[in-house]
């Protein structure tokens, strides 16, 4: 980041902290300057059975408990990863918050990949008009279980401006903030919710 004057998301890491058994999944912030802006830990854990293949992130992961909207080069970043995406009221949170581009560091399977990537994460970028930006891992990081691959970047329209091929490469894309007020100005779907409608479920 400071060799080249940039903001950097780095990752997801495995980060082991003082008097924690587990590790957390943790994205880091660095800033023009090379220092740290912002600290993420994912906080859904893939505890799932996908293609007949049982995952279980909480054997050996805890979950963060704090969504993280960031400064960035005046822009408002806030961060997810992987799994998080799933949750649309993570990403509405963060919104809420004032980002207006959210990154996601991601490992999806093929099986899921094929089907949802795509699916998700333009629909976290038109549901909260903002850009999305995902990093995917690629290549068999599993035996037989190779990575969907196809890093991408969708406007608050849902429009993808850049997509990887399966293999590693660099995407880039223009971010636009009168292209996103002109979104929210004329499509006004944030400002038009009725949140004294809405009631939380007590139970699943």
């Amino acid at each position: 980041a400071r060799t080249h004057g940039i903001t950097l998301v780095g990752g997801s890491i495995a980060e082991r902290r003082d008097g924690r058994e587990k590790l957390s999944n943790t994205s880091i912030v660095f800033d023009p300057e090379g220092e740290i802006a912002a600290v993420y830990r994912k906080i859904h854990l893939f505890d799932v059975e996908v293609g007949g293949v049982v995952y279980r992130e909480s054997e050996a992961e805890e979950p963060g408990d704090q969504p993280v909207v960031a400064d960035a080069e005046d822009w408002k970043l806030g961060l997810t990863v992987c799994y998080d995406v799933r949750f649309p009221e993570l990403y509405r949170i963060l919104a809420l918050e004032g980002a207006e581009l959210v990154t996601v560091p991601a490992h999806f399977t093929t099986p899921t990949g094929k089907d949802h990537w795509h699916v998700l994460l333009r629909a976290r970028a038109i549901e909260n008009q903002l850009y999305v930006a995902a990093a995917a891992q690629v290549g068999e990081t599993l035996r037989g279980k190779p990575a969907y691959g196809r890093s991408l970047i969708a406007d608050p329209w849902g429009l993808v401006l850049a997509q990887a091929p399966d293999e590693e490469t660099v995407i880039a894309a223009e971010l636009d903030r009168a292209h996103l007020r002109d979104i929210r100005t004329k499509l006004p779907s944030l400002a038009n919710r009725q949140v004294d409608a809405y009631r939380w479920p007590t139970r699943v």
